[in-house]
């Protein structure tokens, strides 16, 4: 044996734009596996994948049999999935509730509440019987605090909770189920709300400590820390990569952040 370590194979669901799309970057620059790109947009998955030198497959997060198909069809045709990314999500316009359409509430939790556990269990059944894997859920800060967002911010919360959850269920098994919850985070979607005027950039950089927003790429990097074997012992938590929004919102009570000073 010549000690060479085997190569991994990385799920991306999500992948094909935001943060997603920088988990995928970010893992094919580690530069030890291949990169699988699972997007329901399967020009941009595929964009993406040649790019990092991976594969794509078409999937809507939200059909749990088309979901429990393309983990099977992954396992067949790529190799054991040994990291699960779910940060396939769709965001919402913050509205009162009795603005905001059930159909849109429905959309909002079937994906980013019931497709993040959906994709779990469906790539965590090979994983528990190798006895080894790691899933990164992507939440959000809108699981953390109350937020006008009536949909989002609930099914963030729950992707917090069952991380937890599935973390203490299938320990036993070596399979460690952790979070990252983004603040906010200069995504295509995010670019987009700002040009629609939904969003004010100058407002949400004054509401972090490092008054700026994330970048993706800083949001994939503690991703592949948490997927990788430094992260062994860490399992059942959640990580706010924020820029210390989380810390900073209640000096608002206080007549908000200190200015720069010398």
């Amino acid at each position: 044996m010549n000690g060479a370590k085997a190569e991994r194979i990385y799920v991306v669901t999500g992948g094909a734009s935001g943060i997603g799309a920088a988990c995928a970057r970010e893992f094919a620059a580690i530069g030890n596996g291949t990169v699988v790109i699972v997007d329901r947009d399967l020009a941009k998955a595929q964009a993406v994948a040649t790019e990092v030198g991976g594969r794509a497959y078409a999937l809507d997060v939200g059909d749990e049999r088309a979901v429990e198909d393309c983990a099977a069809r992954i396992e067949r045709e790529c190799g054991p999935v040994d990291v699960l990314v779910n940060s396939a999500g769709i965001i919402q316009v913050p509205v009162p509730p009795h603005d905001l359409p059930m159909d849109r509430w429905d959309d909002i939790v079937r994906i980013d509440q019931r497709g993040t556990y959906v994709a779990c269990t469906a790539f965590a059944r090979a994983m528990i019987a190798r006895r080894r894997g790691s899933i990164v859920n992507i939440a959000s800060i809108a699981g953390m605090r109350s937020m006008p967002l009536h949909a989002y911010a609930p099914a963030k919360a729950a992707v917090i909770s069952m991380t937890s959850c599935l973390a203490s269920e299938w320990g036993w098994a070596g399979v460690r189920v952790n979070a990252v919850s983004p603040g906010y985070t200069l995504t295509p979607a995010l670019q987009d709300a700002i040009d629609r005027g939904q969003r004010d950039v100058s407002i949400l950089s004054a509401n972090a400590a490092l008054r700026r927003l994330v970048t993706p790429e800083e949001i994939a990097r503690v991703v592949a820390f948490l997927a990788s074997d430094a992260a062994s012992a860490m399992t059942g938590v959640n990580v706010p990569v924020d820029c210390g929004w989380l810390a900073a919102t209640p000096w608002n009570t206080y007549g908000g952040l200190r200015e720069a000073n010398g």
